[in-house]
């Protein structure tokens, strides 16, 4: 598979539907919005809510009738994914229903993400929608003007760490991955490298001024020796942050219904996380603070925010950042519940296809206010550690 071209993030072209790009402005938490329309009512909700967690539900209510507000070509990704036939055992990914997962010989652990060009398109939109809704803050840690190495964990397509690496040429930056997905055009102090963050770490303790996570969520099992791992490779004085969410949606409004598609979007997700031992819901319990605080780390400090899924809300800034988790959603929904509800729950192909169908009405429904919770925790190793 061909490394992609270095990415720079840049909001999605607004098509006939969504509203044009605006300036970013505003407070950091959605107000609700007021709908010009109503736009077609998604499936009448289960007595039982339970229902609704099962594909053959889904398959039942059959594809939603197509609406002309429902024609958003401009968000759709044509990109289709690929394999190349390259002798190195970590470019031998897996296949799952014509989309691409990491490589076996790499790691034994199950993680839910493709690694495709559909899914990496997608995730440089989103990685623009989340940047922007913490107002383009790269880091929350009060780094000193002279750090001098950095990791980032779980770098994906490496967006963050390119752009940390510009802001501090003279900081050594490395950014892990499971996927050799990371372009190869990059700032000459950024290096990529090939590593499982659920295993040991073998970098030398007490090395790098900052340790930074995002969006790991469902991709460790045990946190606490997580922590430990970056506790133990963190400089006395140093820092780390995790940003993370939680996929299941909700709103101010009552406006996500129980047993709808978006209602039940996350939890689908958030029971596929459980039963293979893993937890989805980081942003909505105290797993992050409470595994900084285990591991050893003081200055524990949080910030909450909530992002919109749809560009419904009358603040300028958290309407891009709607239409970007939007765009995200639009453009390959079925990249993030393929692995979870049909590997892990066993829903069928065509139970997947139909609740995605669903999702994606709803998500073009105005009067639906529906919103992710995101969590930023960084804390800092105490000066006197050894």
């Amino acid at each position: 598979m061909s490394t992609p071209a270095k990415r720079k993030a840049v909001s999605p072209a607004p098509g006939s539907s969504p509203p044009p790009r605006p300036a970013p402005a505003g407070p950091a938490s959605p107000g609700a919005g007021s709908p010009e329309a109503a736009g077609v009512s998604s499936p009448a909700a289960p007595a039982n809510t339970d229902e609704a967690i099962t594909g053959a539900h889904w398959l039942q209510q059959g594809m939603p009738e197509e609406d002309a507000r429902d024609v958003d070509s401009s968000l759709e990704s044509d990109v289709e994914s690929s394999t190349a036939s390259i002798s190195s055992t970590i470019f031998n990914y897996r296949m799952i229903n014509g989309r691409t997962y990491h490589s076996d010989a790499v790691t034994d652990i199950e993680y839910w993400a493709p690694n495709d060009e559909k899914h990496l398109d997608s995730l440089e939109i989103y990685y623009h929608g989340v940047e922007l809704l913490n107002d383009h803050q790269l880091h929350m840690s009060p780094l000193k003007d002279n750090i001098e190495r950095v990791i980032d964990i779980g770098t994906g397509a490496g967006f963050w760490a390119i752009d940390f690496a510009d802001k501090y040429p003279n900081c050594e930056v490395i950014g892990t991955d499971i996927s050799p997905v990371q372009p190869s055009w990059v700032p000459p102090n950024l290096n990529f490298e090939i590593s499982d963050a659920s295993k040991e770490w073998t970098y030398k303790p007490n090395y790098f001024d900052l340790v930074h996570v995002r969006f790991f969520v469902g991709a460790i099992e045990d946190w606490n020796a997580f922590y430990r791992e970056a506790f133990k490779v963190c400089k006395p004085g140093g820092w780390i942050e995790h940003y993370d969410h939680s996929p299941v949606v909700t709103s101010d409004d009552g406006s996500v219904v129980p047993g709808s598609a978006m209602d039940t979007y996350g939890k689908v997700l958030a029971e596929a996380a459980r039963r293979i031992g893993r937890s989805a819901t980081l942003a909505d319990d105290d797993t992050m603070e409470e595994g900084l605080k285990a591991a050893g780390f003081v200055n524990i400090q949080t910030k909450r925010m909530k992002m919109p899924i749809a560009p419904w809300s009358d603040d300028k800034k958290l309407k891009e950042v709607g239409l970007c988790a939007y765009a995200t959603l639009s453009a390959d929904i079925e990249g993030v519940v393929q692995f979870p509800l049909g590997t892990v729950l066993g829903w069928t192909p065509e139970e997947i296809s139909t609740f995605c169908a669903h999702v994606r009405r709803e998500l073009k429904d105005p009067s639906i206010h529906g919103y992710y919770h995101w969590k930023y925790v960084w804390a800092q190793k105490p000066e006197d550690s050894q």
